[in-house]
């Protein structure tokens, strides 16, 4: 019998996870798992779980948006590789990006399916300076507050252009932050509006936000950085590389790395798997390659 940890936070999303409850647990009992649920009841409290809990399991499974996921594998990451359980994921949030990078089902018993009987593929995870973990995404910016605070449904109706032809029009009065970015032997020093650090090929519920040939377990981040418009010239290229998906320019730097540092003249605020990741002037990112094991 295989013992399972199973972290679910019944209140994401839709709070879909509260009428499949059952038939998942049955589901695991069947799979001849022998399972301890916790029920998560505040911020930070899958991470604590999974520290005191986690290393004691064989198969960790995590129902819940992609901040119970962040919670999760931040938790995992207070255990040596040896000691560390597979994960298993049951997407039950708004958005779920990291379920559509993966290409896990809607559906959850299916999903759940996988999280027991799927192939194990091992993953990068970021590293936001020293205690903090990312699954896809590290960001900055009034784009990715717009990103996540916009109803899924409405991003549907809209669809991606029309939802980016409705941000565009604000670029103009965006804040801009001076910021210098180190990676390989690149500097770079600019007034940025936006940047993602990412590893997805969905930001947001949108996939047509990042760079193509995305690879889950490459050890390299996709990173875009937007620069503060000049001109009305500015706005155009923009618009066109983030709607029209042409190639980068002079406004749009694109470009992957392991390894990246930034340094700010004021304190800019951070978006970690879409929740708030705090303000900082510094802060390295790393790419820990194929760090945990995920069933797919």
């Amino acid at each position: 019998m295989k013992k399972m940890l199973f972290i679910c936070n019944p209140r994401s999303g839709k709070e879909r996870l509260r009428t499949k409850l059952l038939d998942i647990l049955d589901l695991f009992v069947k799979a001849d798992c022998e399972v301890t649920i916790h029920v998560t009841q505040s911020a930070g409290d899958a991470k604590h779980r999974v520290e005191e809990k986690g290393g004691g399991a064989e198969l960790l499974v995590c129902s819940g948006g992609d901040g119970t996921l962040n919670e999760v594998v931040s938790g995992m990451m207070a255990w040596s590789r040896e000691k560390r359980p597979q994960l298993g994921y049951i997407p039950a949030g708004s958005t779920n990006d990291f379920a559509a990078s993966l290409d896990l089902p809607k559906n959850m018993l299916r999903a759940a399916a996988i999280a027991v009987a799927g192939r194990p593929f091992a993953i990068d995870v970021g590293k936001f300076g020293d205690g903090r973990y990312f699954v896809y995404v590290a960001a900055f910016g009034a784009f990715t507050e717009v990103s996540y605070k916009t109803p899924q449904e409405t991003k549907n109706v809209l669809g991606h252009q029309a939802y980016m032809l409705e941000a565009v029009k604000r670029i103009a009065g965006l804040k801009s932050y001076r910021m210098k970015f180190f990676w390989d032997d690149q500097e770079l020093e600019e007034d940025f509006i936006l940047g993602m650090v990412t590893n997805t090929i969905s930001i947001g519920g949108f996939k047509g936000l990042v760079q193509p040939r995305v690879a889950l377990n490459d050890g390299e981040f996709e990173v875009m950085l937007v620069r503060k418009p000049r001109t009305p010239k500015d706005i155009q290229s923009i618009v066109s590389c983030l709607i029209n998906k042409d190639a980068e320019n002079d406004c749009v730097y694109m470009f992957r790395t392991s390894n990246l540092r930034m340094e700010s003249e004021e304190i800019v605020d951070w978006t970690l798997d879409g929740e708030y990741g705090g303000g900082v002037k510094e802060i390295c990112i790393e790419n820990l390659r194929e760090e945990i094991v995920v069933k797919r």
